[in-house]
């Protein structure tokens, strides 16, 4: 019996790991299909990828569009995009992402996902930061 405890403890023990990389691989997703919809100005493909309370700010797919070309320029038009560390904790996964602007300036996103009660992953929040500034 204690054997079999053991191999169970054991089997749960790799399924969290593989749990968090196939979380961490949906956020990944999530963000580089929100990324592909902005360089498209497809505003309502990008709203889409937004959480409920990102659209309780923005009621609109238009003014959410406004606020990401204002306020997120360097993910919104870039050189490059590249994903960097994840962690997944309590339900929530934080995404580094590396950009270089279109005037090549190098900045750092830190995504914010999380699970929905209908399963989808939608992004809560995004920080962005001039490459070397602390968070």
């Amino acid at each position: 019996m204690r054997a079999f405890v053991l191999l169970v403890a054991f089997l749960i023990g790799l399924a969290l790991p593989a749990r968090a990389a196939d979380d961490v691989a949906t956020a990944q997703s999530v963000i580089r299909s929100q990324v592909e919809a902005l360089s498209r100005d497809d505003a309502a493909a990008a709203y889409s990828y937004a959480a409920p309370a990102i659209h309780d700010i923005f009621p609109r797919a238009d003014l959410f569009l406004f606020m990401v070309q204002q306020s997120y320029a360097p993910v919104y038009r870039h050189k490059s995009f590249e994903f960097g560390e994840a962690r997944v904790s309590d339900g929530k996964i934080a995404q580094r992402v590396h950009i270089v602007d279109a005037n090549g300036e190098a900045w750092e996103a830190l995504y914010t996902l999380e699970q929905q009660p209908d399963g989808s992953v939608k992004i809560i929040g995004c920080v962005l930061l001039k490459a070397g500034q602390a968070v």
